[in-house]
């Protein structure tokens, strides 16, 4: 069966809710349409009609977190013989973490009275949301049932779903019915209103409780795509904040719409990490969260290990569309989310996070790099690498995770055990981060994990660097015969900033990635479009992904690759703007001569949260405000020449201060509000 298709369908989402519609905000019985709620479909049709007939689709448009305006026209009604339309009706969509409420307003416009019957067809199908993503839906309603005026309920395990419309009457049959009788006088208007709630004990997350985790920025930008994109990116991820039932005060931001609407280690620690130049508090809860489900057993069949972090939690298993493999409602099969757990631990410190909220993480942070000590590399070549023991679960466990994610340059698939060269760099990285951690906190080990982090940048040199075409980069990853997968590759931009490269191995990779194979597109493609695996629309191999060109973007930034850094940047704010600034998860990475813009990649997840939180880092990669709260310093480093233009941007948070950086058009950058006794070098 075909995953159904979402690039033409407008989503609406106030986590753990999320709806998906058409572009005219009609739900409709087909494909991932309808009302999602913590994994379940809880609403498979909403049908808008009057006097029997759909209303005319004239746009939509967001109307902020977790809200969606459509605009249609009756043209049956009102004036006659003449081109203009005189009814208009306006439908407003807001979710809430608990369902949906939507208001109809018709107006007129008409220089007669305007009667009609107004309708809206209902469905419920309980499906789970892995059944909808395989095309095994079936879209059947489960019997509703009426519970007075203006109330109907539907009932399946332990979630009930209740539909209240004020002055509606309930019409039963194959679909139930809402339905109102309107009268208008001569220009009059008329406001119907109905809600969908949902009550569902057994959901594995909830809504988060309190105060947003980050600052609202003040921004100022020549170019206007950067506060566009700002906007929409801080709007959607405010819609993408869930918690845990025993823990709300805990947030953490649910991976994407509709697939991925729950925790997701690596998706989660990624954007809580861009997110760090607006503040502390989301890494910590994140951090908090992903240490309560830290591993303490080894299980094959669930990818768990002592001190592992979690790659997703689900109500139950996840089919992935092939025989026999399910991935387990608590699923560990991630190669990367530990390093990263280690590295936002240590980034949120230098960013401000308090030593006491720092403290009680340590033993997880130890239990982490038991890990990475004693189950990340099993045949003790000194790599971190992957196999999935249990056969059931996910081939490949990086962040490019499709089974044809890993190929050679000639498109052969590499087989497993699985070394990428991106988790080498994480590993690096993540000894360095607790390396310092430890010492700050005179806690054993760190010389032993300085060392690590030394052996790996030698072991990595000689075993992952090979020759092509354009002259030496690393390989994509080694093989189960430690042969170099020499693809190039958007992971090599990972290793940026981690360790493992010298000053000169830095240089050639900033020059590869901004070379026109990789990045002639809207940002950074995934694959070389010299090699022979290359596919525009591949998911891994060829297109282009918001987080990860944001990630490379970072990395070049701190590592003074201005030029090529604004490049990249440049490409992803083209795409923004092409796709209304809601950057979905990925889309084609065809070049940008070739089209006028980006090609959606039709089964993409939006909004997603470590693409809306790139928004955020190609700001701060073009301020280069780099804080060491624990050392006192704090670095300045902007872009050279201001490449994306004059930048002012207020609300950065460093510890508790709300500090302000402006960058002139020259590229002349100064900074105010840093904590007193910071000491600023430039």
């Amino acid at each position: 069966m075909l995953q159904p298709l979402l690039h033409d369908l407008v989503s609406t989402v106030m986590a753990p809710a999320s709806a998906l519609s058409g572009a005219d905000g009609q739900i409709r019985q087909s494909g991932v349409q309808g009302l999602f709620r913590a994994d379940r479909r809880v609403l498979s049709l909403a049908r808008l009609l009057i006097d029997e007939h759909e209303p005319e689709a004239a746009g939509h448009a967001a109307a902020g977190a977790g809200r969606s305006r459509f605009v249609s026209l009756a043209r049956r009604l009102g004036d006659r013989g003449t081109a203009d339309p005189t009814v208009r009706v306006t439908r407003v969509r807001e979710l809430t973490p608990y369902g949906m409420e939507e208001s109809v307003e018709i107006v007129s416009t008409a220089s007669v009275p305007v009667n009609a019957t107004v309708t809206i067809e209902l469905a419920c199908d309980f499906a789970p949301i892995e059944a909808v993503k395989s095309g095994r839906a079936t879209g059947v309603a489960v019997a509703a049932d009426p519970s007075g005026e203006g109330r109907l309920s539907w009932r399946s395990e332990r979630i009930r779903v209740t539909v209240t419309a004020p002055g509606a009457q309930v019409l039963t049959g194959k679909s139930p019915r809402l339905s109102w009788e309107i009268a208008l006088p001569p220009r009059g208007r008329t406001t119907l209103t109905w809600a969908l709630a949902v009550d569902d004990p057994a959901a594995v997350v909830v809504p988060a409780t309190g105060p947003l985790e980050w600052s609202a920025p003040r921004v100022q930008a020549d170019d206007r795509r950067i506060t566009r994109l700002l906007d929409r990116s801080l709007a959607d991820l405010r819609s993408l904040r869930l918690a845990e039932p025993g823990a709300p005060g805990d947030t953490f931001l649910g991976a994407g719409v509709p697939w991925f609407l729950t925790l997701f280690g690596r998706d989660s620690l990624w954007a809580a990490r861009m997110l760090l130049p607006l503040g502390t508090r989301l890494a910590a809860s994140t951090l908090r969260v992903l240490a309560r489900h830290q591993g303490t057993r080894l299980d094959p069949e669930t990818g768990e290990a002592p001190g592992k972090i979690m790659h997703e939690l689900r109500r139950e298993a996840f089919p992935l569309g092939e025989e026999d493999r399910r991935l387990p409602a608590a699923y560990y099969g991630t190669i990367d989310a530990t390093p990263l757990w280690i590295s936002l631990l240590h980034d949120a410190w230098r960013w401000g996070l308090p030593a006491a909220e720092v403290e009680p993480l340590l033993p997880h942070l130890e239990a982490a790099l038991g890990w990475l000590a004693d189950h990340a590399d099993p045949d003790c070549d000194g790599f971190v690498e992957y196999i999935d023991a249990g056969g059931r679960g996910l081939a490949n466990q990086g962040w490019k995770d499709s089974g044809d994610a890993v190929r050679f340059h000639d498109g052969r698939l590499a087989a497993p055990p699985i070394a990428l060269a991106e988790v080498q760099g994480y590993a690096c990285r993540a000894a360095l981060d607790a390396a310092a951690l430890l010492d700050a906190f005179d806690r054993p080990g760190a010389d032993r994990w300085r060392a690590y982090a030394e052996t790996m940048a030698t072991r990595f040199r000689a075993a992952f660097w090979v020759d092509g075409p354009q002259g030496p980069f690393p390989a994509l990853a080694l093989d189960r015969d430690k042969r170099p997968v020499d693809s190039l590759t958007s992971n090599i931009g990972h290793l940026l900033g981690t360790g493992l490269l010298s000053a000169e191995e830095s240089a050639r990779i900033a020059s590869l990635l901004a070379g026109p194979d990789l990045a002639e597109g809207f940002g950074l493609r995934t694959m070389s479009a010299d090699a022979d695996g290359f596919s525009p629309m591949s998911y891994h191999c060829g297109s282009i992904w918001p987080h990860d060109t944001a990630i490379v973007i970072a990395g070049l930034a701190r590592e003074g690759f201005g030029a090529e850094a604004a490049v990249l940047a440049d490409g992803l704010l083209a795409a923004a703007e092409s796709f209304g600034y809601r950057l979905p998860e990925l889309y084609a990475g065809d070049a940008q001569d070739e089209v006028i813009r980006p090609v959606a990649y039709p089964a993409a997840c939006r909004p997603q949260a470590w693409s809306a939180a790139a928004a955020v880092t190609i700001a701060h990669a073009a301020l280069g405000l780099y804080p060491d709260v624990p050392s006192g310093q704090a670095t300045l480093r902007p872009l050279p020449g201001a490449p994306l233009g004059a930048l002012g941007f207020g609300g950065l948070k460093v510890g508790e201060s709300d500090v302000e950086v402006t960058v002139s058009g020259d590229g002349t950058a100064t900074v105010t509000g840093l904590p007193g006794g910071l000491r600023l070098h430039r």
